[in-house]
């Protein structure tokens, strides 16, 4: 058969006489641009069952990424390969021009972000009430388990075993929310919540707290914790906090120094409470300020410190001696 010669420009379509660890490779290569075919009318002897095109590559011509992934797709290969390949590329093509931490920022910022109904509240006025949180572990929500305990050990504490008292709570890296709404729901007459990420705020905190109806006795401080705490009197300009709840991202603070700032502010006075969680392994101080460490409990690899005034630590001895007398 002849076939006259002239560039023509096609999708890929020929079989590899190579090894197979090659063809991926390979295919990665030439999916990524456009190909111009230039098929030759020179007889070729080739074994029967085989093809083989020979082509000159050309940039530039125009396909985009989408149309792409469909060739790949078409000619039965991942189309997700490519993508990721070239998401690599450009990433490493960032950080040789010192953009790194810009490129992984936007190629992050891409990604679709999602929530379900996986939390609720635990007791008081919205009992069972599901709250929204974020799909993945960009979010990670104080445990059920740990919630709960968190606030039978402060009810028992405050010698307000049904309920809290009517105080001011400050979530710190609220999240969701979960902890300042259990906080209202509970007894609180108002929540603080302090959480740096737009998404979150917008898509999780205010929908929750719009759900559980308690949007007018919260007030939101889209800001860094550290922020925050510098500037707690511009912020919260009424004086201590009843209680306070530290929920940080584990690898991305160091306890020392938060727990040293929270102390020093005057967010705390001396009938606050503080609970904190925090990893295994992670040594906490038998005291913050003028209060003292009542009680710390762990939960797998997650521990439990609380926090309070003197009043309460001595309460809970002495209920432990009545209760061994008895």
């Amino acid at each position: 058969m002849a076939v006259s010669s002239s560039l023509i420009l096609s999708p890929l379509h020929f079989n590899f006489i190579a090894n197979n660890k090659d063809i991926n490779k390979n295919l990665s290569f030439l999916s990524a641009n456009p190909l111009i075919f230039n098929i030759s009318s020179k007889p070729t002897n080739i074994n029967k069952g085989s093809s083989i095109v020979l082509c000159s590559y050309k940039s530039g011509s125009g396909l985009t990424a989408e149309d792409k992934r469909v060739l790949r797709e078409r000619y039965g290969f991942d189309p997700n390969e490519y993508i990721s390949e070239a998401k690599n590329e450009r990433i490493k093509e960032g950080k040789k021009q010192g953009k790194g931490k810009e490129v992984v920022a936007e190629e992050a910022a891409k990604v679709h972000r999602t929530t379900h109904k996986l939390l609720q509240v635990l007791g008081g006025k919205a009992k069972r009430k599901k709250l929204l949180s974020p799909k993945g572990m960009d979010v990670r929500p104080m445990m059920e388990v740990v919630k709960g305990a968190a606030f039978d050990i402060l009810q028992a504490a405050d010698c307000c075993p049904a309920s809290l008292r009517p105080g001011r709570w400050l979530d710190l890296y609220s999240g969701t929310g979960s902890v300042g709404i259990e906080a209202i729901s509970r007894g609180c007459s108002e929540a603080h919540f302090v959480e740096m990420d737009p998404w979150v705020v917008s898509n999780v905190l205010r929908p929750n707290l719009e759900w559980t109806g308690f949007l007018d006795a919260s007030v939101i401080h889209p800001v860094r914790v550290e922020t925050f705490l510098e500037q707690a009197d511009r912020f919260a300009g009424n004086g201590p906090f009843d209680y306070i709840s530290v929920t940080p991202p584990y690898t991305q603070v160091d306890y020392g120094m938060l727990m040293s700032q929270i102390s020093k502010s005057p967010l705390v006075g001396e009938n606050t409470f503080i609970v904190v969680e925090y990893p295994l392994r992670t040594d906490m101080l038998d005291s913050c300020g003028c209060l003292v460490k009542i009680k710390d409990r762990r939960f797998g690899r997650t521990h439990l410190a609380i926090y309070g005034p003197k009043w309460a630590q001595k309460k809970r001895k002495s209920d432990k001696t009545l209760q061994n007398t008895t």
